[in-house]
Order: structure tokens, then C-alpha cells, then sequence
């Protein structure tokens, strides 16, 4: 963070823009949620679309097929309206018979009231033939069909005027053809039908008016004039629906609806009709006899009118037919054409779906292959890392990964390509890296067995120099280098053990548990420290002597370096259920609980310490040793402070356990420091711990040698080594002194924390100054050492 970012005041954070939510939520969708909503919306959107587009189809199907079934309904109808006009011409007819007629002879009203009974027969199949179906406004038309009785009756009764029958007839045969709607029917409009139908229905309706109205004005009525004019009207109407009719009929059909006008009762029709427009001033009788005698010559030609009435009836009937059979048509049309295109919709669909189906699959599938090849790469190549991780195995070996397949040649395969490419190289760096962790273990090791040789030649020479020493001042210096030799020694045993060099001692013999502990206290610095007590005697196994003295020595380090100087650290030896027990109990700072869980942990695991790298380079190597073994090593706190290391050597790498008297052995600095320095570990070299009493620790023995062949020549009938020396043995002590030495080793005062802190601070500058040095030693100089260390080995040693 920039120091600008720190002393800018605070702002607040900009709101979320939409674009950043809706992006958010979706990244936080599984990719198989992301495509299904990629492909689904679509499919829905489209599903949608085709079901409006059906609908309306099917709609449109429906209403032509309401329409066709109202134009087959509309025939009685018609049907009606001509019987309607037929009552109208026998009101007319029975009007004039009244008005003709002697006195006290009044005429008879069956044909009247027989024409009666065929109107209300005909509004009975109109409402049959409609149903439920029956316009609101067809119906009402019918009632007032019904509802004429009382002209009816006035017509049965008395002459009345031809201009008061006519409105109430004419008005009913309107509001029948009115009532069906067929002009503002949108089913029947969208195909020309319903002005078809209704341009015929009314022309229908016309013409019979017009029939009517030239029979009325034939009888000589007083109206006759009123209707002429009205014959000329409904005419006129007539040929006006025709021309209407024609625009949406076929030739055909309009030839038909011409018949009506085509033959020898229209032909009567028209000539009446023209002898009526000739001297209209005429037509009204001036004297009954006068009306008598035109009543009587319409009479003559009513048959004329009726044959009329029946061939106009007959041509509208087959004209409705064949509308009706068009609208049937066209709803059988709309019923295909609704059925194909949802077939064809759901073909579509289907296959639509099908084709998202196997493109989602084309995506998935591979993905999840992909996936599953991934994890499965990815646990090959966590078995890789952890055999290559393996702080036990001798010889990783390259890496062996497996390539992740390619299912597909599109972005996808090149994302597994890309893939296999991440993996290769980074198998090819796991690779290095484990080259370069051989060859820095192999420098180790080659480090590691340099170091022991030029310590082995060099506690040689300082055996050989002990030997013929008496000066105690020297003496003591040299006893000093000695056990620095041997703690590099350890070291180097350290070194080649992180290196993955496993030495077997081959010279080893069973030893004592005890003097195991003792050779490692010979390893360390601040071994005066250290207070040996022992329950048990335990003989350890050959092979594990040399391990277990290096166990012991790096945790006893650890114990004397971690904690006050004038501390003891406790060790006790005793047996357990299952094994051996040790435990290294000091007073130090101690750990964390968090430190002592990871520390434990690592005793445990296996790991790589260029991996997991550590401060407490001892615990790490106590680690390999303990999983080496078998051996169980546990880090717990001491009561008081400090740290307390259980070390449980298992029963199977001990051969013999007897229980002794515990002794407890606590040594003072004096009578260490007289005592020859410990030894290293007898398997690396042709030594061997002397045993002694629990209370003293144990001396180092140097490497026996055998008489040369001339003293044997002057006499020495045996060889015998060579005399044992015990340090501090030659030198002159006082009384004073000697009782110094026996004096008890001084109370243990509570360590101070300053004290301590200084301590730590003066002991990490001390550890500067020493990697300041180190860097100072130029190259040649270790050129020097390294010719100087290659000379005068000793035959045998390693390099």
C-alpha cells in the first residue's frame, strides 16, 4: 500500500452498478445452471410464441367453424323471411277480401291464419336449429315475429290499409336478417362470408317485398298507389343486395341468384308491374264493382306469385348451401392449418430441443470429462508429490503424470490441450526441483562424510597426542577440542542423515539403554547439566544404537540450549507397558500450545525440509528417526515451565529388561569436568561407551592397538592395548582442591526474564557476526582447507 492510500481521507465505496450485480450473481452460478438458463430461456421464449401463433390458429379455426354452422342456420332463417312475406301477401289478400265483400258476407280467413301457423312453425326450426347458440338479437327478432297477433287479429276482423300491414311485415322480415349479425361477425367478415350471406338474405327478402307490394297494388286498394311506390323501392333494394351479392360471389353463383328473375312467373311478374307504372292514376277502384273487378284479376294471377315465391325460396336455399359448404371450407382449412402448424411447431420444437439437448451435451460431457480426467490428474499428481515429497524415499524419480484426454476439437480441447501444456510444465519444474533436491542432498551427504572424515583423522591425531601428554593445562585444552570434535561428529552425522545416507553399524554390539543415553550426553555441550536417572536396565538392539544416541543427543541439545543456564534437565530411564521409556524434562521458556501441536506434528508426518522448512533443525531430524523406527516421540509441557520430551522405544527393538535400583545421578561441573569427555556413537567408529555407575557419565575409549611385531621380538609374549587414561588422572590436585571438587553444586536460583531476553538478544547477534564471518572466508582460503583436509587421511576413510 502506497503512502498515498494511506493518508487519503475515506471515501465511500461506489454502489454496485447493475451490470456488476447481475455479473456477480451469475459467477456464482454452476456453468451447468449458466447453460441450461442460456438454452431454456429461449426454448421457453419460443415455446411461447408458438403457443400464442396455435392458439390463434386454432381460434380462427373455431370461429370458421361457427361461422359455417351459422350460415347452415341462417337457411331457416330465410326460411322464415319467405314464410313471413307469404303471411304478408295473405293480410293483404284477406284485407281486400274485406273491403270487396257484400255485406253480411264476410270473407274466410284460413289461408290467412294457415300461413299463420307456417311462420310460427318456421320461428320453432330457427330456435331448434340455433340452440344456445341463438343471437340476442335473433331472438328478440322472434318474439316480435310472435308478437304481430294483434295486427293479426285486426287483419281477421276488418279491411285495413295496405300501408298499415306493410311497415309491420317488412320491419319483422328486417329485424330477422338483423338479428344474425352477419355483416359485423369478424369470423364471418375476415372471408367475405358474412356479407355474402347477408346481401343474399336480404335481397331475398326484397324481392318479396316487391312481389307483395305489385300484388297489393294490383287489387285496386285504396293504397294502391302507396304501394307501386313501394314495389318500385323494394325493387331498387333488390337490385342493390344483388350487386352487393355479386361482389363476393363467383359467376356461377351469381348466374343463380340471377334465375329468380329468369322465368315465366317473374316474366308475369314484370309485365304487371310494368302495366302498373304505364297509368298509375288508375289503379285505385272508384266503385266497389271496379274493385271487384281488380281483386278478382290478381287473383287470377296469385298462383303466378306463389310459384314465384317458391323458385326465389329455392335459388336463396342452394345459395346459402354453397355458402355454408365455402365456410366449411374454410374452418376445415383453418382446422389443417391449425393441425400442420402445431405439427410442425412441434417438430420444430422437438427437434429444436433435440438440437439444444445434444449441444448442451456436447458441452457438458466434455466439461465433466475434462473435470474428471482434471481430478483425476490432480490425485496422480498428489501421490506424485507426496512419493516425491517422501523425506524416506531413497529415489523419487521423475514425476509420472498422466495427460488429461482431449474429447473434442473446439475450445474445449484446446482447453484440455492448454491443460496438458500447464501440466507438462509444471511436471517438468517438479522434476527439476527434484533434481535439485538430489543434488543438494548429495552435496549434503558429500559435505556430511568430509566433515566426518576430517573429524574422525582428527580425533586419531588428538588420541594420539592425549597419549603422550602430562601437562594438565594442555591437557585440558585438548580434552576441550575433543569434545568439540565429537559434537561436529554429531553434526556431521546430522548433516549425512538429512541427506538421506543411512549408515549401518556393523561393529556395533548390544549396549545398555543407559549408556546409549550417556554416549549421547557425550555429543552435546552443557552435559554438567544433565541428571541421569535410571529404573531400569534395558539392552538395545545393534542396529538402532547409533540412531537412537543421535535421537537422544539432538533432543538433550535442544533441552540444555532451551533453557537457563543454571537449570538441570532431568533424564529418566524406565520401563513401560509397551517398551522402553525416556523422558527429558528441562526448566526452560517452553512453547505455545500451537507450537507443540505443530512440532508434534512434524515428529509425525512425513515432509521435506526444504519443504517445511524449520527453525529446530534437531526436532526434524528426531522426526525421521522416530518414523524410521517406530518410535514414538511426544513434546509436552513441564509442570513449571519448560519442556518435556517422552521418547517409547517399542519392545520389539529391545532384547533384555531386568529392573534396577534407581539411583539418582547428579553430577557438579567439577566432577564432569574430570571425567573424560563422552563418546560418539560406537557404530561410526571402533569405540565403545565404558560402562560405569549411574551417577558418572560415560568416557570415550579410543581405538585400540595392537603391540608392534619388535616389542614382541624383545620379549612381550602378548599384545595387550594400550593403557586406559581417565582425565585428570596425571594432574597434581590439593586437599583443598579435592574438596572443591566433592563440594555439592550450587542452589539453582529462579531464571530472571530481562536475563534471559539479553541472553537471546546477545546470542542472534552473536549468530549474525558468525554469518558475517562466515561470508568474509574467501575462495581461496577454502581451497586451502579443502587440500589440506585431502591429505594424510587415514587408509580407509571416505571422502
Amino acid at each position: 500500500m502506497s503512502a498515498n492510500e494511506v493518508d487519503a481521507p475515506d471515501r465511500p465505496s461506489p454502489a454496485p452498478s447493475l451490470r456488476g450485480g447481475i455479473t456477480d450473481f451469475a459467477d456464482r452460478w454452476p456453468f451447468r445452471r449458466k447453460l441450461n438458463t442460456l438454452v431454456g430461456i429461449p426454448l421457453i421464449v419460443v415455446a411461447a410464441l408458438l403457443s400464442y401463433v396455435i392458439v390463434h390458429q386454432v381460434d380462427d379455426a373455431r370461429s370458421a367453424a361457427s361461422a359455417a354452422r351459422l350460415v347452415r342456420d341462417s337457411r331457416e332463417v330465410a326460411e322464415l323471411v319467405s314464410r313471413v312475406e307469404a303471411e304478408h301477401q295473405q293480410a293483404v289478400l284477406l284485407s281486400v277480401r274485406h273491403e270487396s265483400a257484400a255485406p253480411g258476407y264476410p270473407p274466410s280467413p284460413d289461408a290467412y291464419e294457415k300461413a299463420q301457423a307456417a311462420v310460427e312453425l318456421a320461428v320453432a326450426d330457427v330456435r331448434r336449429a340455433f340452440g344456445s347458440r341463438l343471437p340476442a338479437d335473433e331472438a328478440q327478432a322472434l318474439k316480435e315475429v310472435s308478437g304481430l297477433s294483434s295486427l293479426r287479429d285486426s287483419v281477421e276482423k276488418s279491411y285495413m290499409p295496405a300501408d298499415n300491414i306493410d311497415p309491420a311485415y317488412a320491419n319483422a322480415a328486417d329485424e330477422l336478417i338483423d338479428g344474425l349479425g352477419l355483416d359485423r361477425n369478424e369470423s364471418l367478415a375476415s372471408t367475405f362470408t358474412g356479407n355474402m350471406l347477408d346481401s343474399l338474405l336480404r335481397a331475398d327478402a326484397a324481392h318479396g317485398s316487391f312481389e307483395t307490394s305489385v300484388f297489393s297494388a294490383q287489387t285496386g286498394d285504396a293504397n294502391a298507389l302507396i304501394e307501386l311506390v313501394s314495389a318500385i323501392g323494394s325493387h331498387e333494394l333488390y337490385e342493390h343486395q344483388a350487386a352487393r351479392f355479386g361482389r363476393y360471389a363467383t359467376e356461377e353463383q351469381i348466374t343463380e341468384l340471377g334465375g329468380i328473375e329468369h322465368n315465366v312467373p317473374h316474366a308475369t311478374l314484370d309485365v304487371r308491374f310494368a302495366a302498373l307504372q304505364v297509368d298509375p292514376s288508375s289503379l285505385v277502384a272508384k266503385t266497389p264493382t271496379q274493385l271487384r273487378t281488380s281483386f278478382t284479376t290478381a287473383l287470377t294471377d296469385y298462383p303466378q306469385y306463389q310459384t314465384l315465391a317458391g323458385i326465389r325460396l329455392k335459388a336463396t336455399s342452394a345459395l346459402i348451401d354453397e355458402i355454408a359448404a365455402r365456410a366449411d371450407r374454410a374452418s376445415t382449412g383453418a382446422w389443417w392449418r391449425a393441425a400442420w402448424l402445431l405439427g410442425a411447431a412441434l417438430l420444430g420444437f422437438m427437434l429444436w430441443l433435440a438440437f439444444t439437448v445434444a449441444v448442451r451435451r456436447s458441452v457438458i460431457r466434455p466439461v465433466q470429462a475434462l473435470t474428471g480426467a482434471a481430478q483425476k490428474v490432480a490425485e496422480v499428481a498428489g501421490l506424485e508429490l507426496a512419493r516425491v515429497a517422501d523425506d524416506d524415499a531413497a529415489d523419487a524419480g521423475p514425476p509420472r503424470l498422466r495427460e488429461v484426454p482431449v474429447p473434442v476439437r473446439d475450445e474445449i480441447g484446446e482447453l484440455a490441450e492448454a491443460f496438458n501444456r500447464v501440466q507438462n510444465t509444471a511436471a517438468a519444474l517438479l522434476e527439476r526441483q527434484v533434481l535439485s533436491r538430489r543434488n543438494v542432498a548429495e552435496m549434503f551427504g558429500s559435505v556430511g562424510r568430509r566433515v566426518s572424515n576430517l573429524t574422525t583423522r582428527q580425533l586419531a591425531l588428538i588420541d594420539a597426542v592425549e597419549r603422550g601428554e602430562t601437562d594438565p593445562a594442555l591437557l585440558d585444552r585438548l580434552y576441550r577440542i575433543d569434545h568439540i570434535a565429537v559434537r561436529l561428529q554429531r553434526n556431521a552425522d546430522s548433516l549425512m542423515l538429512l541427506a538421506g545416507i543411512r549408515e549401518t553399524g556393523l561393529e556395533a554390539s548390544p549396549t545398555p539403554l543407559t549408556n546409549v543415553a550417556r554416549a549421547a550426553l557425550g555429543q552435546i555441550e552443557g552435559y554438567q547439566r544433565v541428571r541421569l536417572h535410571a529404573e531400569t536396565e534395558v539392552t538395545v538392539a545393534p542396529d538402532i544404537i547409533g540412531d537412537l544416541t543421535l535421537m537422544l543427543a539432538e533432543l538433550l541439545e535442544n533441552a540444555v540450549a532451551f533453557s537457563p543456564a543454571g537449570s538441570p534437565v532431568e533424564v529418566s530411564v524406565r520401563a513401560g507397558g509397551d517398551g522402553a521409556r525416556i523422558e527429558i524434562a528441562d526448566q526452560g521458556l517452553g512453547m505455545s500450545a500451537e507450537r507443540l501441536a505443530e512440532e508434534n506434528a512434524r515428529l509425525i508426518r512425513r515432509e521435506r525440509l526444504d519443504l517445511v522448512p524449520t527453525k529446530v533443525l534437531g526436532l526434524f531430524v528426531v522426526g525421521i528417526l522416530a518414523r524410521r523406527w517406530g518410535v514414538e516421540v511426544v513434546l509436552d509441557r513441564t509442570p513449571g515451565g519448560g519442556v518435556t520430551s517422552r521418547v517409547v522405544i517399542p519392545s520389539s527393538l529391545l532384547l533384555l529388561m531386568s529392573p534396577v535400583v534407581p539411583v539418582a545421578a547428579s553430577a557438579s561441573p567439577a566432577s564432569h569436568d574430570s571425567a573424560r569427555t563422552p563418546a560418539a556413537t560406537p557404530h561410526r567408529r571402533s569405540e565403545a561407551a565404558e560402562p560405569t555407575a549411574p551417577g558418572a557419565l560415560p568416557r570415550r575409549i579410543p581405538k585400540r592397538e595392537t603391540v608392534p611385531a619388535e616389542a614382541a621380538d624383545e620379549g612381550d609374549a602378548t599384545a595387550r592395548p594400550l593403557r586406559r587414561r581417565v582425565r585428570g588422572a596425571t594432574l597434581r590436585t590439593t586437599d583443598a582442591e579435592a574438596g572443591r571438587r566433592a563440594a555439592a553444586p550450587p542452589a539453582v536460583r529462579p531464571a530472571d526474564a530481562e536475563e534471559v531476553r539479553s541472553a537471546l538478544d546477545e546470542f542472534e547477534a552473536a549468530v549474525e557476526r558468525a554469518h558475517r564471518d562466515s561470508a568474509a572466508l574467501t575462495t581461496s582460503d577454502t581451497d586451502r582447507l579443502d587440500q589440506h583436509d585431502l591429505t594424510g587421511l587415514p587408509e580407509g576413510a571416505e571422502q
